[in-house]
């Protein structure tokens, strides 16, 4: 459904790039002729995600090593991304997050979600705004959330505000910035599995009869998520600002999805708390 140079003359940075849904859209765009670049605080994985791109696309890639939690950082990995050559859309993927129950959060603990999911957005998007306008360009900015902006979630609560938070930060800057010719936008995505969100929000594994709770019985293919991203920073939806798709199986609509956990004894509590200390 796609043209294959839908995103040509584009250069994408998506942040937490050098796996999960990050390199399942880094791969997409590639695809569809962006050139990328990909910044987190792995190199090694980076490098060796960026080298698979490279081999199985043939496209541009480009990697950063850079911790979205520290501004410095992030507007040091801006200008060297402008410097070799502008970008034109920035991917807001990393996050971090954890369930939980929240009165066991300690402050620290709370950081550690809001740094990387809310700071780390806002940080991104300011470095970059301010270059495209000062230089008078367009661009876009596509958040990855989650419907938790929508229902609330219990048990992942920094995430929740962090994720609300940014999705304020796109409203408004939609309004603001949008005379400037910088268009910002979001998707809430439901469950797309990755090994990382998987470990952290369901250790021992998720119930087997949570798939028939979503109205279309299944969870969502990376694919999937990549097809919507790749839409929402071309050209062709170039009229849409401000606005948060969420793409879901319609599972949002009956369950924040974290109600099974409202069944969780003290113990089991407790021997998760452990893990995490191991």
């Amino acid at each position: 459904m796609f043209e294959k140079g839908l995103l040509a003359g584009k250069r994408v940075l998506i942040t937490g790039g050098g796996s999960g849904l990050g390199a399942a859209m880094g791969r997409r765009f590639l695809d569809l002729g962006a050139e990328i670049a990909i910044c987190g605080r792995r190199l090694a994985l980076l490098e060796q995600t960026a080298a698979e791109m490279r081999q199985a696309t043939g496209g541009k890639v480009a990697v950063y090593r850079c911790d979205v939690r520290d501004g410095a950082d992030v507007d040091a990995m801006m200008e060297a991304a402008f410097r070799e050559a502008p970008l034109d859309v920035l991917v807001n993927n990393a996050a971090a997050t954890f369930i939980a129950q929240t009165e066991q959060l300690s402050f620290r603990a709370a950081d550690a979600i809001l740094a990387p999911t809310l700071h780390g957005a806002m940080y991104c998007t300011l470095a970059a705004g301010k270059r495209w306008i000062e230089g008078a360009r367009k661009g876009v900015v596509l958040s990855i959330l989650s419907t938790s902006t929508i229902t609330g979630r219990a048990f992942t609560v920094p995430s929740a505000m962090a994720k609300s938070a940014v999705l304020a930060m796109t409203k408004s800057l939609a309004v603001e910035w949008g005379p400037k010719s910088v268009r910002l936008v979001a998707i809430a995505p439901g469950a797309f599995p990755t090994a990382g969100a998987t470990g952290q929000l369901r250790p021992g594994g998720r119930d087997p009869s949570w798939s028939a709770r979503n109205p279309l019985g299944r969870a969502g293919e990376h694919s999937e998520l990549a097809n919507l991203a790749s839409f929402l920073i071309s050209d062709a939806a170039a009229y849409i600002n401000g606005e948060m798709v969420v793409v879901d199986g319609g599972a949002h609509l009956r369950t924040s999805g974290a109600e099974d956990l409202l069944q969780w004894t003290n113990a089991q509590w407790d021997e998760l708390r452990a893990s995490r200390k191991g």
